[in-house]
């Protein structure tokens, strides 16, 4: 199968929603102690998990390096991602998380705590997209 950066947007997109339903899913029970594991998320997020099909090119060049290396740098990528998708969204006040209140967060726009979390969904993605090509 051809490689496709619009089929890859699509799965990267929807993967992200997926795994977002879960995140804050599981993280409604120890908030709330909603056991029905109610999730929050937006239609905002689809095209923001769907940048991730942008790693391919990075991917490429970083495959011989360890997973710990590729995990940082895709953790970046997304840190980055993040600030800017949420920069712009907050410009039309459409930004659908504000993580102000946290204690690790940069300009309420992104919380440095998710760091594991940003380094695993890396690695997720690049699996994700070796794994299409």
């Amino acid at each position: 199968m051809k490689k496709n950066i619009a089929t890859d947007f699509l799965l990267c997109g929807a993967s992200g929603w997926c795994m977002e339903c879960m995140w804050t899913g599981m993280g409604s029970i120890l908030a709330k102690n909603d056991r029905q594991l109610s999730c929050r998320t937006s239609v905002w997020m689809f095209p923001i998990y769907g940048l991730a099909a942008f790693f391919s090119p990075v991917c490429k060049k970083i495959d011989r390096h360890c997973s710990f290396f590729r995990g940082t740098v895709y953790m970046f990528c997304i840190y980055a991602t993040e600030y800017t998708t949420g920069k712009l969204l907050k410009k039309w006040d459409a930004c659908p998380w504000d993580y102000s209140s946290a204690k690790w967060n940069y300009q309420g726009l992104i919380r440095l705590d998710f760091a594991p979390a940003w380094f695993l969904a890396g690695l997720f993605y690049e699996k994700l997209l070796k794994h299409q090509a």
